[in-house]
């Protein structure tokens, strides 16, 4: 499941909650585990048991077992009853609790936003209303069980109570003996255990039943980004769009409208633009979080679908706007996008992304272990590391997408010093607001509404 998810686009991610996709990778699979494991156990328990028991009274008295088992057909019909009633309740309960989940995760990653406009209160309001819609599904399905496991008991003692009755006829005509029908009052006994194991067993497949199809809703996805090509080579950095337009597919929002512009291997090019015109759409594009439908973005005279796109990935160093830090050490975060790293690089890539000195002022420095989110460092701070990280693969691309917005000036004047001489002969693309960011860029472009207006030097 872990492996699937990580194939999916962005705009999955987009369109669920983390707190979904948490509980159908644990709780949804935990409840197939127990039909994989306990269920199919005392299924062939419960079967085996149970045959050998039925043979044994036909062997004594057909006539008397079939009596005994009259019941059976109302136990087939009960199960089939509550079975379509278990898989409907427990799909039920697993959305519910995977909206719990979301609930709860979304508003401890917002803890500071609540206890900022003082919403606890609310919030536990909130917490309570859902809880409660818990706890009143899953007692419907409680109720389902308590009313099934009687049910089943009581037709086995229908079945004792025939067993005597008719059974007792047969002593008097003299058919069988009194000693047969405790025979038969043992063997009912004996079906007490696999009838009920019956019961539990019905209710862990079909809760199993439940959670499997909540968990292929996600399996049976496709992924929207698709590599098919293994060839792995090393790209110059030139990238051409060709009358591209975007549309978010999950919001149908228009992003992008025929935009066609040029970066050449080695150019610094700055993109400027208002909020919401465009800028973040690009980079992702760039990058390929998502696949554009109309017009076509080369990558080295090759359309971007055609390349291997792990191998293309691997050769950009992506700064995105929404910085993401794990819970690790800081050298760990800048160490993210390589598999082998030395030291002396983690320090490199942390110098020159001019953060450095704040690192070793930390009695742990490069070991300080972060908090989620990277929440024991400051807003730049934690921009910095994130261009670190992308600093210490020697990108063939470096993309910025509005990642100095938190830092001073005089700083980002030092970051932007660094990369023109790291980024000789190489490609990059910086996403800002300030002027003072993009002056030195060979080409700026200036986006609005999803086209380009304007495009030159800051001279």
């Amino acid at each position: 499941i872990y492996q699937h998810y990580q194939k999916l686009s962005l705009g999955f991610y987009r369109r669920n909650n983390t707190g979904d996709l948490m509980n159908r990778a644990t709780e949804d699979v935990n409840r197939v585990r127990m039909y994989v494991g306990p269920a199919i156990m005392y299924t062939i328990n419960t079967f085996v048991l149970s045959v050998l028991i039925i043979w044994s009274m036909f062997d004594v008295n057909s006539k008397l077992a079939i009596y005994c088992l009259l019941p059976l057909p109302f136990l087939v019909i009960i199960i089939y009853y509550v079975n379509t009633l278990i898989f409907k309740k427990s799909g039920k309960i697993q959305e519910r609790l995977s909206e719990l989940s979301s609930f709860v995760q979304e508003r401890f990653s917002g803890i500071r936003i609540i206890k900022s406009y003082v919403r606890e209160d609310y919030t536990r309001n909130m917490f309570e209303i859902q809880s409660n819609e818990y706890k009143r599904d899953s007692m419907s399905l409680v109720k389902v069980s308590a009313l099934f496991y009687p049910t089943m008991l009581l037709l086995i003692g229908l079945s004792t109570i025939l067993t005597i009755y008719v059974g007792g006829n047969q002593v008097m005509n003299g058919s069988i003996t009194a000693g047969n029908i405790a025979e038969f009052i043992i063997y009912i006994n004996q079906l007490t255990f696999p009838v009920t194991m019956l019961g539990w067993v019905t209710s862990l497949i079909q809760r199993a039943a439940a959670s499997q199809k909540r968990i292929n809703e996600f399996l049976d996805i496709p992924s929207d980004i698709q590599s098919t090509n293994n060839e792995e080579k090393e790209i110059d950095g030139n990238i051409k769009f060709d009358n591209v337009s975007f549309v978010y597919p999950d919001t149908g929002i228009v992003a992008l409208k025929n935009l066609s512009f040029e970066i050449k291997s080695g150019e610094f090019v700055a993109i400027i633009g208002k909020t919401g015109s465009g800028k973040s759409t690009l980079a992702n594009l760039i990058m390929r979080m998502y696949d554009v439908e109309d017009g076509a973005i080369n990558v080295d005279g090759e359309n971007l679908k055609t390349l291997n796109l792990k191998n293309y990935r691997s050769q950009i160093g992506f700064v995105p706007q929404e910085v993401f830090l794990f819970s690790d050490t800081i050298k760990n975060n800048i160490a993210f996008g390589l598999d082998q790293v030395t030291d002396n690089e983690v320090y490199n890539a942390a110098k020159n992304a001019s953060v450095y000195n704040n690192i070793i002022d930390f009695e742990e420095k490069f070991e300080t272990m972060l908090g989620e989110r990277g929440i024991t460092l400051s807003g730049g701070q934690k921009q910095r590391v994130s261009i670190a990280r992308a600093l210490i693969k020697s990108p063939k691309v470096l993309i910025f997408d509005d990642c100095l917005s938190a830092v001073d000036t005089k700083t980002e004047e030092e970051i932007l010093q660094n990369l023109g001489k790291i980024m000789i002969g190489k490609t990059s693309i910086l996403i800002a607001h300030r002027i003072s960011t993009i002056k030195n860029a060979d080409k700026i472009l200036v986006l609005d509404d999803g086209k380009i207006t304007e495009q030159g030097t800051h001279n």
